[in-house]
């Protein structure tokens, strides 16, 4: 295991995800460490720290994604929570799941935007 890219992505999951990411991590460790490794060291520690991007618009292109494959709640879910953690507003995600209508279609977006709904009630309490 590179250290770096595992501190690295460990580092940038905590600054994006907060405890959702985390939970995520540790609820695999009984059962698959590897892949919580995994996860946290490509899609952290390679791609989302690369500078091409800033983390909002990697977590406006992950909402779009996931809204896409309509079978992603959960995963869904951790990001939506992400993107408005790295500084999307309620209005612009509810505009990325819209836009998903078009090419993803009406259900893969009311299940998304329902899947909103949700974190958006977890936040206020």
């Amino acid at each position: 295991m590179n250290d770096s890219r595992f501190e690295m992505g460990l580092q940038l999951l905590s600054t994006i995800d907060g405890e959702a990411g985390q939970h995520v991590i540790d609820s695999l460790q009984d059962i698959c460490p590897d892949l919580a490794k995994y996860t946290i060291e490509f899609p952290f520690g390679d791609i989302y720290a690369r500078s091409g991007l800033d983390l909002k618009s990697r977590e406006i292109a992950t909402v779009a994604a996931l809204t896409a494959l309509g079978n992603c709640t959960p995963q869904l879910k951790v990001h939506l929570n992400a993107a408005l953690n790295v500084g999307c507003s309620e209005e612009e995600l509810k505009e990325i799941i819209l836009q998903m209508t078009v090419y993803a279609g009406f259900p893969a977006a009311l299940n998304a935007m329902f899947a909103f709904k949700e974190i958006l009630e977890q936040r206020d309490n």
